[in-house]
């Protein structure tokens, strides 16, 4: 199953507790139970959030050990390129890159925290569902 992953949830799982729906969701994809998607747009974006030192202040990984972990993490994802850019005008502009790598790898999932961001935009794609890496866990993952 192709999924995205969002920053948020690799940032929930650096700074959050063991157990948590978003650690579950990477754990899951390391064993290669699902296929996350990533694309130029949205690899530069983990990378960057990941240095950053002030919001890793709190994160009991070293700056080599989280580049590490994403090194790890990129190699049971599938690159995918964005051909068509559909902009679905989402409040925040740059979130729309998530939403045109989703369909472009045929994702059935993005799993984010923030939902109703990406939800809030002027086209729908019924074949594409938005999800926290809750509902994920609990609902889609078993469907």
């Amino acid at each position: 199953m192709k999924v995205l992953i969002d920053t948020n949830v690799l940032v929930a799982v650096m700074l959050g507790k063991e157990g948590s729906a978003a650690r579950k969701v990477l754990e899951i994809a390391l064993q290669n139970q699902i296929t996350p998607l990533v694309g130029e747009a949205l690899f530069n974006e983990y990378w960057d959030v990941l240095s950053r030192e002030d919001l890793m202040c709190h994160c009991p990984l070293d700056t080599n050990e989280r580049l590490e972990f994403l090194s790890a993490f990129l190699a049971c994802c599938e690159w995918c390129r964005i051909y068509f850019g559909w902009r679905p005008n989402l409040k925040d502009e740059g979130d729309n890159h998530l939403i045109e790598l989703a369909l472009a790898g045929r994702a059935k999932y993005i799993i984010s925290n923030n939902i109703r961001d990406l939800k809030s935009g002027d086209l729908i794609f019924d074949d594409l569902q938005i999800v926290t890496p809750q509902t994920f866990i609990q609902e889609a993952l078993w469907a």
